[in-house]
């Protein structure tokens, strides 16, 4: 699977429902498994600011389905 596979995938925290956003980025370590991936959560049109954008861990996702990707924050 690509990384622009899962980017059109929806990201829904599995505790409360809502979606977080989308897939922007990825963090991937030197023996090529996944660390992280970096979700820009949902903004408004004046919102600018990357530092509100967050790091999903790969152990944090608990599916990967045809349309979404359901996530349990832990500590995010």
């Amino acid at each position: 699977m690509r990384l622009s596979d899962l980017q059109t995938k929806k990201i829904v925290d599995v505790e409360d429902g809502k979606n977080m956003g989308n897939i922007i980025d990825a963090n991937v370590l030197e023996n090529g498994n996944i660390e992280c991936f970096i979700i820009e959560q949902n903004k408004n049109f004046f919102s600018l600011n990357r530092e509100s954008d967050v790091k999903i861990y790969w152990n944090d996702i608990t599916k990967i389905g045809e349309d979404v990707i359901l996530v349990k924050k832990g500590t995010v």
